[in-house]
């Protein structure tokens, strides 16, 4: 009964909205009380869930499906069902799947579950900081990315310090993605909005002297060509303003990290 119940919901799925800027996020939590929490069909399709993510990749794309609905219905729920909605398909990231070969991941529910954590901030927050980089999963570069990302869409000021913090990890496409998820957040500003910029600038202005002070550092020229687009748009994107060198960037900071850049803008 409950599967046929579901599959009449997975037929007239919506796109999921996109996740309220850092200053909308208190005001939904005052509107809490107002929606219905503790939803018997929530119960059954968390349920069901679960028994689709533990049938070892068989069942992933019912998975899929499942988690698509909850994606929607999400906004729709009071705290508590929101919390065992996060909480399930989180769980989901626990789950053993197999790796070929080749070292290719079936990471399709990872994948899927990572994402849709990402319009389920600021609940989600937590456990999407706890996934990145984790032991079990910390190989599957295409899933790091999605997680950093999904994590930046939480528009959640918990979200503002690892990200800051991968900007320096050691692997290039990391940095890449936090700093695109970092360029991504709004409603930062005063200190906070220049403290995010000048992480970002510290990181590739530092690197592109790396690569400016040893043109036969390979290692530095690949990480830097992998980290400069997005981390230029950042800048952008943070600041208001446009330019393409690192060193201008720098330039741009000097005169301006001291002015209202809300007021300037």
């Amino acid at each position: 009964m409950i599967a046929s119940a579901l599959l009449i919901l997975l037929t007239n799925v919506a796109p999921a909205p996109a996740p309220p800027p850092l200053a909308l996020r208190a005001e939904r939590l005052t509107q809490d009380e107002e929606k219905p929490d503790k939803r018997e069909d929530i119960k059954a399709m968390l349920e069901v869930l679960k028994g689709h993510a533990k049938k070892r990749g068989k069942e992933d794309q019912e998975a899929i499906q499942l988690i698509d609905t909850l994606n929607v219905e999400f906004e729709n729920c009071g705290a508590k069902d929101r919390k065992a909605i996060v909480k399930e398909i989180s769980g989901c990231l626990k789950q053993k799947r197999t790796q070929s070969k080749e070292g290719v991941f079936d990471n399709k529910l990872y994948i899927a579950s990572a994402s849709a954590l990402g319009n389920m901030g600021p609940e989600s927050a937590k456990p999407l900081i706890s996934w990145i980089d984790h032991k079990t999963l910390r190989k599957d570069v295409q899933l790091q990315r999605y997680l950093i990302l999904s994590l930046g869409k939480t528009q959640t000021k918990a979200a503002i310090e690892p990200l800051i913090d991968l900007l320096t990890h050691q692997k290039a496409g990391m940095q890449a993605a936090a700093a695109e998820a970092l360029g991504g957040l709004q409603g930062l500003e005063g200190k906070k909005l220049k403290d995010v910029f000048n992480s970002i600038l510290k990181v590739i202005t530092g690197l592109k002297g790396q690569v400016d002070g040893d043109v036969n550092d390979i290692i530095a020229r690949e990480r830097y060509d992998v980290i400069k687009a997005p981390m230029i748009t950042a800048l952008q994107i943070l600041s208001g303003h446009d330019e393409r060198n690192p060193d201008l960037w720098q330039r741009w900071w000097n005169k301006n990290k001291k002015k209202d850049w809300d007021k300037d803008a």
